[in-house]
């Protein structure tokens, strides 16, 4: 009697080398054009056609359709935040001067997010939520529960040091993330262009009343 074969345990490993790197940064780079021109309805047919590829190759990659935007939503979140969050994990935290710290923070933050390309494909991850939530899943883990929990490490440093009294972790870091970006993801909803003269007072602005909220006075020098 012939027995079953059983199924493998998980999908075959994506190729390795130079050449299979450059294919998949290929693929990547195509992916995040198609996505943001088509959106997630674009087929693969098109996806692979604009990477030079193959549809074996781009699903030797990637596996799917799905997977594969997922790894754009990564790749551009991990570009977009990652100058902000070397400022706060490396400089916040133990700021001796919280004030300018918090202002390179947050308008590094604003600038990483605030981008056509990044609002646009927000938009589109939006538009999908219902069919894919998975995506706005990976939105939300790579780009705010990331930088959020980063900024609540840095904060309760200061607080640890007597810079900052915060008695709501959760409620702060929101608070500070509606003064500073929240108005660039509601204008970039709509289309609309923030000159960068109201988006800097938008960001100074946040960050002296959370100051105003939060400070101790020895989170400035001199006062």
């Amino acid at each position: 009697m012939r027995t079953a074969k059983s199924a493998p345990e998980g999908p075959p490993a994506a190729p390795s080398g130079a050449r299979a790197a450059r294919k998949r940064q290929a693929i990547l780079e195509a992916a995040h054009r198609v996505f943001l021109r088509e959106g997630f309805g674009a087929g693969v047919d098109l996806l692979a056609a604009e990477a030079g590829v193959s549809k074996v190759t781009l699903y030797n990659h990637f596996g799917s359709k799905e997977n594969l935007f997922k790894e754009v939503i990564g790749r551009t979140l991990d570009e977009a935040l990652g100058a902000s969050e070397s400022l706060i994990i490396d400089r916040l935290a133990e700021s001796d001067d919280v004030r300018a710290d918090l202002l390179a923070a947050c308008r590094s933050w604003v600038s990483g997010l605030a981008t056509p390309e990044v609002l646009a494909l927000r938009d589109v991850i939006a538009g999908e939520r219902r069919r894919f939530p998975a995506l706005g899943e990976i939105w939300q883990e790579r780009g705010p529960v990331r930088q959020h929990a980063a900024l609540a490490r840095a904060l309760g440093r200061l607080d640890e040091r007597g810079l900052l009294r915060i008695p709501d972790m959760e409620l702060a870091v929101l608070q500070l993330s509606g003064l500073v970006l929240s108005p660039h993801l509601v204008y970039g909803s709509y289309g609309a262009d923030m000159s960068a003269s109201l988006a800097d007072r938008l960001v100074e602005g946040g960050v002296d009343m959370f100051l105003a909220r939060y400070g101790t006075g020895a989170a400035v020098p001199g006062k």
